[in-house]
């Protein structure tokens, strides 16, 4: 790393986890947490390369990339759960709960967050401007108001959630993955003191991806000619490949280039971004760089955006 000079754009990736994190390269995965005891646990595993067409395709990939990086992050995040119980209470666990019996749970708790979701994004904000002759007789007006509403809810969610104490030390990880990935891309040597130099915001964060969405959505649902409100809800889930594709290559573009449409699309997920990351202390920064080091490449090339 101390031999690279000039900054890029890295292709790596990642994700905070419960007391760790998961990175993203382009040949390597890896997630690294720090264990009851003090010590951090790693592990790695080979990424399969895609081949798939519809993994490539513009506008396409976009559903397919966070559909698979979704399913990925639960799985570290799960793992990186598991990995927070002392082994004698994991003993008594697996005494008590099957594996099967796990599964089960975690399947319900996706059920459940994936149906909050719809309900908070998708019902609520079509139901409440369906209150008001003004806001629904204008299609565009109606779109825009419903936007305000998920945008206000979105918002505010990040906010509490940011003020309870496990999900803030979540989001203390997430910012010491934004810092070790900008201090890789500035081509400097990967210690605590350089990655604590960085700025903690970065233009392909989830975060960003979400509001992009959030903006996206706004748009498409202005074309949408329904007015009852079921009508306007099952639209919303039929066109959101559309919303999340389009998302998808936004944040690309976003990520690739530094320009003006670039600064002004990245803006607000990076404000956002304020309440998503928060200064990490240097234990944590630590794990982010053992995540990191398995994912880079040995011939930086491949691993520029």
């Amino acid at each position: 790393m101390s031999e690279q000079k000039a900054s890029y754009k890295s292709k790596i990736g990642g994700q905070a986890l419960i007391e760790g994190i998961m990175m993203n390269g382009v040949h390597k995965g890896a997630m690294a947490c720090r264990l009851p005891n003090g010590t951090i646990d790693l592990e790695v595993w080979d990424k399969k390369p895609v081949t798939a067409w519809y993994r490539k395709a513009p506008l396409i990939r976009g559903i397919f990339n966070f559909i698979s990086s979704m399913k990925e992050g639960y799985r570290c995040l799960m793992k990186s759960a598991e990995k927070q119980i002392d082994d004698e209470e994991l003993e008594d666990v697996d005494e008590k709960l099957t594996e099967k019996v796990m599964n089960i749970i975690m399947t319900i708790a996706m059920i459940l967050g994936m149906a909050l979701a719809i309900g908070l994004f998708v019902f609520l904000p079509k139901w409440l401007v369906s209150f008001s002759d003004t806001l629904t007789g204008n299609r565009v007006l109606r779109s825009f108001s419903e936007g305000i509403i998920k945008i206000v809810i979105f918002i505010a969610y990040l906010g509490c959630t940011a003020l309870m104490k496990d999900l803030r030390r979540t989001y203390e990880y997430h910012g010491a993955e934004h810092k070790t990935i900008a201090c890789l891309e500035a081509g400097l040597e990967l210690t605590v003191e350089n990655v604590k130099k960085q700025r903690r915001f970065h233009p392909r964060c989830g975060t960003s991806f979400l509001f992009i969405t959030l903006i996206i959505s706004i748009l498409v649902m202005c074309v949408v000619p329904f007015t009852v409100v079921w009508q306007r809800v099952i639209s919303s889930l039929v066109l959101l490949p559309v919303m999340v594709g389009i998302s998808y290559e936004l944040i690309r573009i976003a990520g690739r280039y530094d320009n003006l449409f670039t600064r002004i699309i990245s803006a607000p997920g990076l404000y956002i971004q304020r309440l998503t990351t928060k200064e990490p202390d240097d234990k944590q920064i630590e794990v982010a760089i053992e995540a990191i080091k398995p994912c880079i490449p040995e011939n930086l090339e491949e691993d520029r955006w």
